[in-house]
């Protein structure tokens, strides 16, 4: 999907979509009127909760870096065009609608709970192309499915399985009595956004398409 530039223009637009009725429901919350269907928490929270959201998230981007690093493959990076960079950006904020929000087991006790986070959380970590990729382009392409089961492979979805723990964290934390996505929203945003940052300083960014 990175170099498929109409694919990702269309996942742009949907993921825009999904943020509008998410933002239109918090809104309606504010007002007083908060609509009876409206998608997992679409609630306010404190700025504290939100600071501690960021900063956990880019420790966890301060420590994949430094592993990297350490592990001799922060030269392994794929290519990051402008436009993917964009739909990083806006995705991880649907991810988290999707996964911190309706992938939740709640009204079943705690045990139930954090059991769902670390089934979903695996989910989320494998669902990231670390492990396989599509070799030749996309399915519908002719490409081809193949694993990658390398170092950088499991690490990099050791992390993602990490980031996903904290991100429901975040959500379920006594810092956010109201269980709010909105530290979700701004966690995952920053990681995305450092390893976009990061990608530029090592030259793994490239133009617009």
């Amino acid at each position: 999907m990175n170099d498929d530039p109409l694919l990702l223009a269309l996942m742009i637009g949907i993921s825009g979509y999904v943020i509008k009725l998410w933002v239109d429901d918090y809104r309606a919350a504010k007002k007083g009127t908060p609509n009876p269907k409206a998608l997992p928490g679409a609630t306010g929270v404190k700025t504290s909760a939100v600071f501690l959201a960021v900063t956990g998230a880019l420790l966890l981007l301060a420590g994949e870096t430094w592993g990297e690093l350490r592990l001799g493959i922060s030269e392994e990076q794929s290519k990051m065009t402008a436009l993917f960079a964009l739909y990083t950006l806006l995705a991880a904020v649907v991810e988290e609608i999707i996964f911190r929000g309706f992938l939740v087991i709640e009204g079943r006790g705690k045990a139930w709970l954090w059991i769902g986070v670390v089934g979903a959380s695996l989910l989320f970590a494998a669902i990231h192309p670390f492990l396989w990729k599509w070799d030749g382009g996309m399915p519908w392409a002719g490409g081809r499915l193949n694993f990658t089961f390398d170092v950088k492979g499991w690490f990099s979805t050791a992390v993602v399985f990490a980031s996903s723990l904290w991100f429901y964290l975040m959500r379920f934390s006594v810092f956010n009595p109201q269980h709010s996505l909105i530290p979700c929203f701004a966690a995952h945003a920053a990681k995305n956004a450092g390893v976009i940052a990061i990608k530029a300083a090592q030259g793994h960014l490239a133009g617009l398409f």
